[in-house]
């Protein structure tokens, strides 16, 4: 109920109750009203066309990223970094190891690689390869590409309230620099007059 009071004193007459006020009242209202439209609208504009992009790269992925087994051939000391591509396998922090896959071509592809458990020569594991067979991380799926958009949905519709409300605010901060503005006129005019017994004060 106070709720209520508080929110509706604006708009009701009463001898206080000022022109700034119904200004201010009346953009709460349409900054609200602008959240729940165009914050919806942009998240869903945003996350559809981030779907449609999302799910093209994973056509492409899945098209030109091929499963081969590899071979460990040599063990080498220490963990492995944790490259963009690694980590986009799933395969940060892991152990290095030499490892040979066969290629596109037929031949007998080698190079460093990470694998998850502790590797010895000869262990047999899969590998994702690009079309040059050369290493690359797993494709992205159809799911992937799902959660990606909403997430890419979700904070466009966030960012587009918070712009709303940062708008807002910047007009409440201005039309309260006028109102100072107003009263320090009032109290310098209000100064000269000041304790007159014919100014009225």
């Amino acid at each position: 109920m106070r709720a209520t009071t508080w929110w509706t004193w604006r708009w009701r007459r009463n001898p206080l109750r000022r022109r700034t006020d119904v200004l201010e009242a009346a953009l709460g209202v349409a900054a609200l009203v602008l959240m729940l439209l165009a914050g919806p609208a942009v998240g869903w504009a945003t996350g559809s066309l981030a779907h449609r992009a999302l799910l093209e790269t994973a056509r492409e992925q899945q098209l030109h990223r091929h499963l081969v087994t590899a071979t460990t051939l040599q063990v080498l000391p220490g963990r492995a970094a944790e490259t963009e591509t690694e980590a986009a396998a799933g395969r940060e922090g892991h152990h290095r190891v030499i490892a040979g896959w066969p290629g596109p071509d037929g031949r007998q592809l080698s190079g460093q690689v990470a694998v998850r458990r502790t590797p010895s020569p000869g262990y047999r594991f899969p590998l994702w390869t690009d079309d040059r067979g050369r290493v690359a991380g797993r494709p992205m799926d159809r799911g992937t590409a799902a959660v990606q958009a909403a997430l890419a949905g979700a904070g466009a519709a966030a960012g587009a309230a918070g712009a709303v409300e940062g708008m807002r605010r910047l007009v409440l901060w201005r039309m309260l620099r006028r109102r100072y503005a107003r009263w320090e006129l009032a109290w310098e005019r209000a100064g000269h007059t000041w304790g007159r017994a014919d100014a009225g004060s």
